[in-house]
């Protein structure tokens, strides 16, 4: 595996494998430097193409690639196709490997307690309010208390901008969301979407939950960003359990 990747670092069973791509280790040219994985973004297809291959020589199978909306939509990894719309997947046999694509959205990884069922959430704003993390935790179908995530690569804290709409959809839903916000000239606010994600997740009974601080806005070296670009390529957020 590409020691330039992130191993997320949470107590997961030893069944569970996943990984984060960052922006080193391919073939594509500026402003896609270098392992653009995203073939929706303007970049050259062939590379693309060549760069997935890369990732994929590192998993046991091909990623279930989706085509990402902002949705709510959870695909079962063993039946959908490449392609299929989705923010989010769930596997529950070894090798099928769920992917989301990210630049500044969050990433979310989950598994079970017991190692029987994987998944993967992509969360920009829009999609954590409307609820894409309720529905992927609803389709792995375990109790929550047994599921723990692993909040990926995503905009920081000090860089995420958002004006009162985003606000009041957040408070409007969940009141302790306020909490996440922070003040800096009127009508415009720092949001949190760790926290966010946090909140979210307890409300549901996810209480084990790791990562976070890793913003990409900042760390232009490893990571993409569509807000400190515009023009940009994506990683990848993967998870898949391993054939014992």
């Amino acid at each position: 595996m590409n020691p330039d990747w992130i191993i997320p670092d949470w107590p997961a069973p030893a069944a569970v494998r996943a990984c984060v791509t960052t922006r080193e280790g391919g073939v594509s040219l500026a402003p896609y430097t270098s392992l653009n994985l995203g073939n929706h973004v303007g970049d050259v297809p062939a590379h693309v193409a060549q760069n997935r291959a890369r990732v994929r020589a590192a998993l046991p199978t091909e990623p279930l690639w989706l085509k990402q909306t902002h949705g709510l939509q959870v695909a079962n990894a063993a039946q959908a196709q490449a392609e299929t719309e989705a923010d989010a997947s769930v596997a529950r046999q070894p090798d099928q490997v769920c992917a989301v694509m990210t630049a500044d959205c969050l990433p979310v990884l989950f598994c079970d307690q017991a190692g029987t069922v994987v998944g993967a959430a992509h969360a920009g704003w829009r999609g954590l309010a409307d609820g894409i993390l309720e529905q992927t935790v609803a389709a792995m179908q375990v109790p929550p208390g047994q599921i723990m995530a692993w909040l990926g690569p995503a905009i920081g804290p000090d860089k995420f901008e958002v004006g009162e709409d985003v606000l009041a959809v957040f408070v409007a839903d969940l009141p302790d969301a306020l909490a996440a916000f922070q003040t800096i000239k009127p009508d415009k606010w720092l949001a949190d979407i760790y926290q966010l994600a946090r909140l979210r997740l307890a409300r549901l009974g996810v209480h084990q939950v790791y990562g976070g601080g890793l913003c990409t806005y900042t760390d232009a070296t490893r990571f993409y960003s569509y807000r400190r670009d515009g023009v940009t390529g994506r990683m990848a957020s993967l998870i898949w359990l391993a054939d014992t």
